[in-house]
């Protein structure tokens, strides 16, 4: 009863963070899009150039706290420590206002050695006019990590919603009064830091909400927990928390960092094979506005997983439930791919009518190649998610360092060579990346293998998959070619037509292939809701046996 509880319980935090996520996507590009339009390639450069100096900083504050904090209530909740639960939530609290203090003041007075390290000195005002940002989004990640060990799912989407809604409004809104007060090309750096400011907005607001969560959700859940007596002590908490945080927070740094010195290489190698700052940076705006954004929406479905797996199997490891653990595990992967490859292959396949249904066509041409290399990485990243979360549920946390080492080194080396040569230039960028990925994959299944004795069925977990993607993404392309002759894709409504076409094809003949060549089970489905019943549905039309 206990374990479909906690399987409910699992469920329903994906099912709650994977529409939000969904949500959150479709509002960052409709952000991205009009911000675009606003201040042009080369603004959005000084824009993306700040934002991955702030994701550097945030990582390093807040990627290992809230995985360690999940992991220490899920298990003080499972051993019935109700006092320690409190303790534990005070402690993290007062480490992340310490820790946003501290990085904030560290991209204030460092903003101009940040932005002349990357070689885009015009981001200097953007990196200092998001740096409140790290503050508040600190105390709101003290928070999310309190109510992801309760398996309380609801709080977290809803800031994020008003995190994603209130850049849109104020970015948006900020954007549009620099562009009307302050005119010219030097003065798009002013106006990037303005829109970049909408940022500090929405998440102070997210915050605010999260805070007055906290104060109604805390006494009922926090009473209900049983009380055994055993609470450890405010330092030993904090070392256990430092212990899990910090193996977390490096593995999941090393890749921003990369993407900063990454950024650093595409800046300096494109001026290094003859183009000018100005042209380097209209470069990096178009392909870190247009690609990588479409390249970060499809791994929205899985982080959930990942998310919402930490706790579920700290619980089961606590209670000594392994065989429930494993079964999760595989599970977890299983879904994991039958997601992520079709959207990784499609994305490749229908990159240029993707793209040019939201953004202007020659921009869409520009970043069109770009995103086909880009999209097959996609894959790893999702698998990446999820391997990381089940070895830090394990307590290997220290395991993924060594695999994100190694996909970073690959990733720089790559970019260095590629970059600086002329033939290859910026598409440098998306075959380091897939390099990257695809190595840290590798050595984290290697992992899995040897210390979790996880060792996935290969062809029902990725062959099968992967053979209904590549059917149903042949599928895709061949029918928006054939669209294409009945409407005039020149146009944006003849195009969406098309593309969407396409779309609608690939997703039905995957459907119905995923369940010919069985690559879902009844496992995967009973943890859907409604599992049992479809389960029985799909077992008389003898899709599944």
């Amino acid at each position: 009863m206990m374990a479909k509880k906690a399987r409910n319980m699992f469920l329903s935090g994906v099912v709650i963070l994977s529409i939000s996520n969904i949500i959150i996507k479709i509002i960052g590009l409709m952000f991205k899009i009009p911000l675009t339009n606003i201040i042009g390639d080369s603004g959005m450069g000084y824009f993306n150039s700040a934002y991955t100096i702030y994701v550097w900083f945030y990582m390093i504050s807040t990627a290992g706290l809230p995985v360690a904090v999940s992991i220490l209530i899920s298990e003080a909740r499972a051993l019935g420590r109700g006092r320690e639960v409190k303790r534990i939530f005070r402690v993290t609290l007062t480490m992340f206002l310490i820790i946003g203090a501290l990085g904030t003041a560290a991209m204030m007075f460092g903003s101009a050695g940040f932005a002349s390290l990357i070689g885009n000195d015009g981001a200097r005002l953007s990196v200092v006019a998001i740096a409140p940002t790290l503050f508040f989004i600190c105390i709101s990640s003290a928070i999310r990590g309190y109510f992801q060990g309760h398996q309380y799912m609801t709080p977290t989407a809803i800031s994020q919603l008003i995190e994603a809604a209130g850049k849109l409004i104020f970015g948006i809104m900020l954007a549009l009064y620099a562009v009307g007060r302050f005119t010219g090309q030097s003065s798009l750096p002013v106006v990037a830091s303005y829109a970049i400011f909408g940022l500090d907005i929405a998440v102070f607001l997210a915050m605010c909400y999260l805070i007055f969560a906290m104060i109604r959700f805390r006494p009922a859940v926090e009473n209900s927990v049983p009380d055994s007596g055993e609470v450890r002590s405010g330092s030993k908490i904090a070392l256990t928390i430092a212990r899990i945080a910090i193996p977390v927070t490096i593995s999941a740094s090393v890749m921003s960092l990369t993407n900063l010195i990454d950024l650093s290489i595409v800046m300096r190698r494109l001026q290094s094979i003859g183009l000018s700052q100005q042209m380097a940076n209209a470069i990096w705006g178009n392909y870190s506005s247009l690609a990588v954004p479409m390249f970060n929406l499809p791994p929205i479905l899985i982080y959930p997983i990942s998310y919402s797996i930490v706790p579920l199997l700290s619980g089961y490891f606590a209670d000594g439930k392994t065989e429930r653990a494993h079964a999760s595990m595989n599970s977890a992967l299983r879904i994991s791919a039958i997601l992520i490859l079709p959207m990784a292959l499609g994305m490749s396949v229908m990159a240029e009518p993707i793209l040019r249904l939201l953004y202007n066509q020659n921009s869409a041409k520009m970043a069109a190649p770009l995103l086909s290399v880009l999209a097959l990485s996609v894959f790893f990243v999702g698998m990446i998610s999820i391997t990381n979360a089940i070895l830090q549920a394990s307590k290997h946390e220290k395991l993924p360092i060594i695999s994100m080492i190694a996909g970073a080194v690959v990733k720089i080396v790559s970019s260095v060579v590629l970059i600086g040569i002329p033939e290859v230039g910026i598409y440098g960028t998306p075959i380091g990346t897939f390099l990257c990925y695809m190595t840290t994959t590798v050595i984290n299944f290697f992992f899995l293998a040897k210390y979790v004795s996880l060792t996935p069925r290969f062809i029902p977990t990725f062959v099968k998959p992967l053979a209904a993607s590549v059917i149903a993404c042949g599928g895709a392309y061949g029918a928006y070619l054939l669209l294409s002759h009945a409407v005039d894709v020149s146009g944006r409504m003849g195009n969406a037509l098309a593309a969407f076409g396409g779309i609608i094809c690939a997703a039905i003949v995957y459907v119905i292939l995923i369940f010919l060549v069985r690559a879902v089970g009844e496992e995967e489905i009973r943890m859907l809701p409604k599992g049992e019943k479809l389960v029985g549905i799909l077992h008389k039309m003898h899709l599944i046996k």
